[in-house]
């Protein structure tokens, strides 16, 4: 097979994911010639593929604490109908439109179909990525690369240092295939408590069989619907392909037997149907990449302030319990946010290369806080715009001056 080869750009990302298009939009809009490759043919990610819905908390009281492209996201949605202020509910399809029109006026190239597959690296420089779509493998040569796969795919192949799971055992969180049921009765529909108690005990009598201790639903942007975020797929490894296999058909599984049994219990249920599940089993953790700082479990709790901050967050550890029932739950100080540093998104190890998605510098416990599509979009915003910087002033990621960074955040939007 012939190799062919893509053109030499300033910022090359990997993923195009919340995380990923954000980092591609706001590198092209500093002016570098951006790249996007996406495995899906569409973005969003786990907001998109993976269903996960609503957008979670990223206010302080009635204070917001992340704006930038989130906000223009969420401002565009609601101009077609697709979000819902009071839940934060959005509608996933209107989601993909939306971002294409922003990558695209951004002047974003994307690509997508395609499926990263290594780096080629020489004296701790990524030269360029290999990847493989329907025309073929071809190689792309860029200068900064931007690393928004999620489970730090590029930063590994290019040598990157991570961990992966909870330090006792190396479990990660669960995965869940997320769900919408059309048809529903929503002015019929128990409350949760009545929901949560008949779950319980049909679990007790061994009529589910999900580890979970609740079920979580929200209402969404549309009519009699409801989406469900409660399947638990447990001891499954986001970077091994027989688990996600095995993962998406218990989701499945799950999602069915909890449908059948919700409309044969609630009348409320009793005309419903799934009109969609996700198109992967969402995935909440896998590897962590090792940066130039880890944040910590105590920096979400004590909501630590930083020298280098490029994003704010308020959401609180979140941990669904990697083998079996529970969730832990701990939050940061009442009415105090934290603040993420730049530093996380430096890997160890690559000079040019940056973190745009969950898996950043972080622990098992502080990663559970900082996952969420409104803060990794933060995150993304802060990767894009310093490479871009970084072809701009002829510098790494590691060598770039926070200042030009603040400064061209707060331009973007960014509240840090």
């Amino acid at each position: 097979m012939a190799l062919g080869v893509l053109g030499d750009f300033d910022v090359v990302v990997v993923g195009g994911g919340p995380g990923g298009f954000s980092a591609a939009v706001s590198s092209a809009r500093n002016g570098a010639e951006t790249l996007l490759v996406e495995r899906y043919g569409f973005l969003g990610g786990m907001a998109t593929a993976g269903l996960v819905n609503p957008f979670m908390k990223f206010h302080v009281g009635d204070e917001q604490i992340i704006g930038g492209v989130l906000q223009e996201v969420i401002d565009r949605l609601s101009a077609l109908g697709g979000y819902d202020f009071k839940s934060r509910a959005f509608d996933p399809e209107v989601m993909k439109y939306v971002l294409d029109e922003m990558a695209l006026e951004a002047g974003v190239k994307l690509l997508y179909h395609t499926t990263f597959i290594s780096a080629v690296v020489s004296e701790g420089y990524i030269r360029a990525i290999l990847i493989y779509n329907k025309s073929g493998l071809s190689m792309v040569t860029g200068r900064v690369f931007v690393d928004a796969t999620g489970d730090g795919d590029l930063a590994v192949s290019a040598g990157a240092p991570f961990e992966k799971g909870r330090s006792q055992d190396g479990l990660t969180q669960p995965m869940t295939l997320n769900f919408d049921l059309a048809n529903v009765d929503v002015q019929n529909m128990p409350t949760r408590r009545e929901l949560n108690e008949a779950y319980r005990r049909a679990r007790d009598e061994g009529r589910l069989k999900c580890p979970r201790e609740d079920l979580l639903w929200f209402t969404t942007t549309h009519d009699g619907m409801i989406h469900f975020n409660t399947t638990r797929i447990i001891r499954v490894d986001g970077t091994k392909a027989e688990d996600l296999t095995r993962a998406e058909i218990e989701g499945r599984r799950q999602m069915f037997e909890i449908v059948k049994w919700l409309k044969e219990t609630f009348p409320a249920f009793r005309e419903a149907y799934v009109v969609r599940s996700g198109p992967q089993v969402g995935v909440r953790e896998s590897r962590r990449i090792i940066g130039e700082y880890i944040m910590r479990g105590e920096d979400i709790l004590e909501a630590r302030k930083f020298p280098d901050p490029i994003c704010r967050g308020s959401y609180p550890i979140d941990i669904h319990n990697p083998s079996g029932e529970g969730t832990i739950i701990k939050h940061p100080p009442p009415n105090d946010y934290y603040e993420i540093p730049y530093r996380c998104l430096i890997p160890l190890n690559v000079e040019n290369l940056l973190i745009a998605s969950r898996c950043i510098s972080a622990t098992h416990e502080a990663h559970s806080a900082i996952r969420i599509i409104p803060i990794v979009m933060g995150i993304g915003q802060a990767a894009g715009t310093a490479a871009a910087l970084c072809v701009k002033h002829d510098t790494t990621p590691r060598r770039l001056d926070y200042q030009l960074l603040k400064e061209a955040l707060r331009r973007g939007g960014a509240i840090i």
